[in-house]
């Protein structure tokens, strides 16, 4: 398994599993388990990004990571929205273990205004809206910089996605191969 676990203690990052409990847009919890998975390469770029934030002061959290493709079905069913949601025929490169959804805290481990929460489906959560305040587009900014900058690629309608520059070369991973199911 190329997956590794990803931890508050190992990886000094916060936790804000969306999809393990029912707040999320389906409104009740895909995952059974709280748990996040990267690929190893797309963990060694995370440990970048982690260090690049903590020298500004602020730490990353983290809405979703690797998610089975059994998961991206579930979500896939519930609103099919190409959108915002990668057609699971396709797969999405969360299915891959290269996506990471996240956002930044301060020292206080506070959220900084995005504009928007994560996983609101609006053009206000595209990363150029410039409907949303100016705070958030720095904030914004600052995000894409550090990810970027670490080595990630952005997905523009979604100012919480990262992922892998060419994802599809990694191949599409269900719940059958980590060592504990999360569905």
């Amino acid at each position: 398994m190329n997956l590794v676990e990803i931890t508050a203690a190992g990886h000094g990052v916060l936790f804000d599993l969306a999809y393990a409990g029912a707040g999320n847009f389906t409104g009740r919890p895909v995952y059974r388990r709280r748990a996040c998975y990267l690929h190893v390469d797309a963990a060694s770029l995370l440990a970048d990004a982690i260090r690049m934030a903590a020298v500004q002061g602020l730490r990353l959290k983290i809405f979703d990571a690797f998610r089975p493709a059994e998961a991206q079905w579930v979500m896939w069913r519930h609103t099919p929205d190409p959108e915002f949601l990668a057609d699971p025929r396709r797969g999405s490169p969360h299915s891959r273990g290269v996506a990471v959804d996240l956002t930044l805290v301060d020292g206080a481990g506070r959220d900084l205004d995005m504009g928007t929460d994560f996983d609101a489906f609006t053009a206000l959560s595209h990363h150029g809206s410039m409907a949303v305040s100016a705070e958030a587009q720095r904030n914004r900014a600052l995000l894409l910089g550090l990810m970027t900058a670490a080595g990630w690629d952005f997905y523009r309608n979604e100012w919480w996605h990262y992922q892998m520059f060419d994802s599809r070369r990694y191949p599409l991973l269900g719940d059958s191969v980590l060592p504990v199911a999360m569905m």
